[in-house]
């Protein structure tokens, strides 16, 4: 394990986070601040409890998902789509550094800043709303697992994109949708029964639900579904990046 070589590219994207301090970190708690004005204070007053705890409560793991989520894809797509884009990714890929050096250096400064970002919000939160975490393992056990398999994710975004543009169709289209649609706001029981099975082919759902279990000890599915389907996920995408590699998906031309 070339350890110099995963620390040279961890720290090389963790420095452009402080660069770009107001984009990577101000930004997203300001909006997630913004989410708990407008959805705690206007659907809070008509929504007073879900499932026994306050609505203002409730919501607080699925804003915490919800930028984690966006933030671990944008961070890990463009971490690996820039050098594509000016050509650096050659010297990287001729370099003595294997394959799983140079995933383990990017993925992991792009969960790291999403971990990051995640207690940042939910110290935040706890500006508006008391906490209570019954299980932090578990709530950090999510996090963590959440930032890694998305970072994942957002990796093979960044190899599969060959513009600009398609770095943020995916995370806009397909991600932020499914998260709103995934019991950021809401039970998935408040739903009619139609709606609940259809909402269970959303694996959002899974780690919402996961999550915030962690905190109130409620859930729309059970806790070792939750693990279990995030657990799927991540191997899906650690697979998908070895194929990348191995067969050199838009690495090598």
């Amino acid at each position: 394990m070339n350890f110099e070589a995963v620390k040279a590219i961890y720290r090389f994207e963790m420095a452009r986070t402080w660069r770009t301090l107001l984009q990577s970190i101000v930004s997203p708690v300001v909006s997630t601040s913004l989410y708990f004005v407008v959805f705690g204070a206007a659907i809070g007053s008509r929504i007073t409890e879900v499932e026994g705890v306050s609505y203002g409560t409730f919501i607080v793991p699925g804003l915490v998902m919800l930028s984690v989520l966006t933030q671990s894809i944008t961070n890990a797509s463009f971490g690996i789509y820039f050098p594509k884009f000016i050509g650096t990714i050659y010297e990287i890929l001729s370099a003595p550094v294997s394959y799983f050096e140079i995933v383990l250096g990017y993925v992991g400064a792009a969960a790291t800043k999403s971990i990051i970002l995640g207690l940042i919000i939910l110290a935040t939160a706890g500006l508006f709303v008391p906490l209570h975490i019954q299980h932090p393992v578990w709530m950090l056990l999510f996090l963590v697992l959440t930032s890694v398999t998305f970072s994942l994710f957002g990796f093979i975004i960044g190899i599969w994109a060959d513009g600009f543009e398609k770095l943020q169709m995916i995370p806009m289209l397909i991600i932020t949708p499914l998260t709103f649609l995934g019991g950021s706001f809401y039970s998935i029981g408040m739903l009619p029964q139609s709606w609940q099975t259809v909402a269970l082919f959303n694996p959002v759902v899974y780690l919402i639900s996961g999550f915030r279990w962690s905190f109130y000890e409620i859930a729309d599915v059970s806790l070792s579904v939750s693990m279990g389907m995030t657990l799927s996920f991540l191997v899906i995408c650690m697979t998908v990046v070895w194929w990348i590699f191995k067969s050199g998906y838009r690495l090598k031309s």
